[in-house]
């Protein structure tokens, strides 16, 4: 390769392992990258990449008749090819195309010798997902600069396969096997923005900028509080694009000699086509599970503040959102909103970092948030002896609030010229705050008609040592 060319190759492979006592959850991702660096000319460069990711998990039952593992992932092939172009000192042009292949494995069922499930697997689901683009930064004036541009997406939702096709109450109407690449759903759209910065002074600024999204993946996340069925699932002849509308205005201001840095954002987002599951819906084992889907729309606001101490031997910063996410469905809490499982009205973090001398660096970190929202029974009733939960609304509960304090400690090595290094040690969850990873519920064992909530804790203090390295 030549002077103007340059090769970079990289890769990822991470797992995690979770086991509490007849429950496990195995669950993980590796990509691997290669990218294409071409210099055409002082004015013009590319970037060609190749990727390729795997996500998969599962989890596993391990009681006695009903022991069971669940299975569920996504393969993705991506291509892109981008363009950056300098015409002038005024404008910036961005240009590029990309082309993804799907593929999925919705969710399968390993039944245990003295189950009483059987084996089950959902059909593999395929797409292809593709667009291109151009966009271009316009710096107008010293004070007035445009950024806007306009993408154009495609999603083609393709055989090998079987496609159902539901009516409004989720009952099955047709069904239709379709050959290896053959079209089921072809979806396209433009995606356009426009983003506006006013400069009004040397350290002061307002931005502002609306655009729109369309969004072909869909994750399906339970309600419930232990089982961590989320699925990855794509647009179909059933279920549609996600589209989402935003605006965003903020103040942007450095001040003290560019000691520090502040922000004041808000923002709207308007979704359509949202999907949740029906009451009383089993996604897990569904080969057909697009029939307990139920399609609405959803807003989400907020306001974020931000503050960052960039100079002296002590900096940090501190960040703070306050927003809502809500979801409304005709078919789900009497067509009322209600928040989605991701609405965390507060949201803090707290982070400073402080040179004890030019090789030795200690650091802390406090985050904060509101409780994710969830489903709890609301009640019970007996049937034939048998205790049964009664569910009222969709996520009309929360989790505890989260916290915690991270404690960190970084020696540098010796540098060298082609070479640099460094050693982490850190104290996760410092004082041991016992954050809810799930809560059950279940029979008081002193008094059977009472209910009593049992929350599942995974980590207290976790002490870590991690050494880096670079080559320069």
């Amino acid at each position: 390769m030549s002077q103007k060319d340059r090769l970079f190759l990289s890769g990822y492979f991470g797992r995690d392992v979770l086991s509490l006592s007849d429950f496990g959850l195995d669950w993980g991702n590796y990509t691997a990258t290669a990218r294409w660096n071409h210099l055409f000319s002082d004015r013009l460069f590319s970037n060609t990449s190749v990727i390729f990711s795997n996500y998969d998990y599962q989890f596993g039952i391990g009681v006695t008749g009903f022991d069971f593992k669940v299975k569920a992932a996504i393969d993705d092939i991506n291509v892109k090819q981008d363009f950056t172009f300098f015409p002038n000192a005024q404008n910036t042009i961005k240009f590029g195309l990309n082309f993804i292949s799907h593929t999925f494995q919705p969710t399968s069922l390993d039944a245990g010798e003295s189950s009483s499930f059987k084996d089950s697997k959902t059909e593999q689901r395929f797409a292809w997902e593709g667009g291109a683009y151009v966009q271009n930064d316009w710096k107008i004036s010293d004070r007035f600069g445009l950024q806007y541009g306009v993408r154009y997406s495609f999603f083609d939702y393709h055989g090998k396969g079987t496609a159902y096709t539901f009516d409004e109450n989720g009952v099955k109407t047709s069904e239709k096997v379709y050959k290896n690449g053959e079209s089921i759903r072809f979806y396209g759209g433009f995606e356009p923005r426009l983003g506006l910065k006013f400069q009004i002074d040397e350290s002061s600024a307002i931005k502002g900028g609306v655009s729109r999204n369309i969004q072909f993946m869909h994750l399906l996340s339970n309600a419930t509080t232990a089982s961590p069925t989320d699925l990855w699932v794509p647009s179909s002849n059933n279920v549609k694009p996600q589209i989402v509308d935003q605006v965003s205005l903020g103040y942007f201001r450095n001040f003290s000699d560019n000691m520090f840095e502040g922000s004041f954002e808000t923002y709207y987002k308007s979704l359509q086509n949202q999907i949740d599951y029906r009451n009383g819906a089993d996604l897990t084992f569904n080969a057909a599970y697009e029939g307990a889907l139920t399609y609405g729309k959803g807003i989400a606001y907020g306001v974020e503040f931000f503050l960052k101490k960039k100079k002296g031997r002590l900096t940090g910063w501190v960040g703070y959102t306050l927003a809502r996410s809500l979801r409304k469905f005709e078919a789900i809490n009497k067509g009322d909103f209600y928040p989605a499982k991701q609405d965390r009205i507060h949201d803090l973090s707290i982070v400073a970092i402080y040179k004890l001398r030019p090789k030795l660096t200690v650091s802390a970190t406090w985050v904060f948030n509101t409780g994710d929202a969830a489903t709890f029974p609301g009640g019970k009733y007996t049937v034939a002896g048998v205790q049964t939960p009664y569910y009222t609304e969709r996520n009309g509960y929360r989790f505890p609030n989260y916290h915690r304090l991270d404690l960190g400690v970084t020696l540098l090595g010796k540098q060298h010229k082609t070479f640099e290094s460094s050693w982490n040690f850190s104290i996760f969850n410092a004082y041991a705050r016992q954050n809810a990873y799930s809560i059950t519920f279940r029979e008081n064992e002193d008094d059977r008609s009472q209910t009593e909530a049992v929350q599942t804790t995974l980590f207290s203090i976790i002490p870590a040592v991690t050494y880096n390295f670079k080559f320069m």
